[in-house]
């Protein structure tokens, strides 16, 4: 349990655009003070700096050995969350940490693992959960309305990154690896079932890239239900926003439609030079990270564990394996 009323938090790396989002929503809290910033490029700190005056480091490791420092955020790229997960935890940190959980099935076994013996909890960042369309959804589900579920279909289509996410030496993967996760996480959640088996077809259709942008997972769950997710960077430059969130729950005795980011109005502007979505849902960054918040204060679970996010990451590792074997392949396998 935290000593303080006011939770002292550190964030490390903002390489992801999320810890830009997850700052501000922090720094909104009553109870949360964010006390120190570390990133080996300043460059991408210092309007935060400027604003509001929190400490920085270049090297996280001197953000570590704040003694004030409770919890950290880690928004790195994808193949450094596990050196600064297993770091913050040997510190005593508590650790929210960016999707995907970890780029190996070994090394978030061993997050995992380190985070439990050194007592802290490690919370994997699947805000999506938060989303009014998907919390509906998975009560929809719970009362029975549309009986047992047999399929479900999604999508995660967004516009390609660029950056360090279509450098495979940082990301670990291109689009299969950056969007499975969300919509996999929700589909283990809704229908409280573990991934099996995985097959995928995937390829770089849309762009000129190192890794690919495309990719049809899917997915049989030890409970029977079948699944298939379109996880691509499939979205033009001209597309009004990032991307999307869907599912089509298909039970047997209804279908739930979810357009998790459907809350949206949109904008015409011959400012601009496309037509723009503006989204005006609840804050799905903000309850996540209350949630965070919470479990530490009262020294409960994290309500999204590392597990979780091993899980949905696994899914991702084993389209790429199904891919190679041109067959389907066992999530078990890949676990041990």
């Amino acid at each position: 349990m935290s000593d303080s009323v006011t939770l002292k938090i550190g964030m490390i790396s903002f390489a992801h655009s999320h810890g830009r989002s997850y700052f501000k929503e922090l720094a909104g809290m009553p109870d949360v003070e964010i006390v120190a910033i570390a990133d080996n490029d300043k460059s991408r700190v210092q309007s935060l700096l400027d604003s509001y005056g929190v400490a920085y480091y270049e090297d996280h490791q001197e953000l570590l050995q704040q003694k004030e420092i409770e919890a950290v955020v880690i928004c790195s790229e994808n193949v450094h969350h596990a050196r600064l997960t297993l770091d913050a935890a040997r510190a005593g940190k508590h650790v929210i940490c960016e999707k995907p959980l970890g780029v190996t099935v070994q090394e978030m076994q061993e997050m995992i693992r380190v985070c439990k013996e050194n007592g802290v909890q490690l919370m994997t960042a699947f805000p999506c959960r938060y989303l009014p369309a998907v919390v509906s959804a998975k009560e929809a589900v719970e009362r029975g309305d549309i009986g047992e579920i047999i399929a479900i279909k999604g999508t995660n289509r967004g516009s390609m990154p660029g950056s360090w996410f279509v450098n495979p030496a940082l990301s670990g993967g291109g689009a299969v690896l950056d969007h499975t996760v969300h919509v996999m996480d929700l589909m283990r959640w809704i229908t409280g079932s573990e991934p099996a088996q995985v097959y995928c077809e995937m390829g770089t259709l849309f762009h000129e890239l190192p890794v690919e942008d495309s990719g049809m997972v899917h997915v049989t769950f030890d409970n029977g239900t079948i699944a298939v997710l379109d996880t691509s960077w499939s979205r033009s430059k001209s597309f009004p926003f990032w991307g999307d969130v869907t599912m089509e729950i298909i039970g047997t005795n209804g279908v739930i439609s979810v357009d998790a980011f459907g809350q949206k109005n949109e904008v015409y502007s011959n400012e601009a030079a496309k037509s723009q979505w503006s989204h005006w849902g609840d804050r799905m960054d903000h309850y996540m990270l209350q949630d965070f918040v919470r479990a530490i204060k009262e020294n409960a679970p994290a309500p999204i564990s590392g597990e979780d996010g091993m899980h949905s990451a696994a899914v991702a590792l084993a389209a790429y394996e199904s891919v190679k074997r041109k067959a389907a392949v066992s999530i078990s396998e890949l676990l041990g």
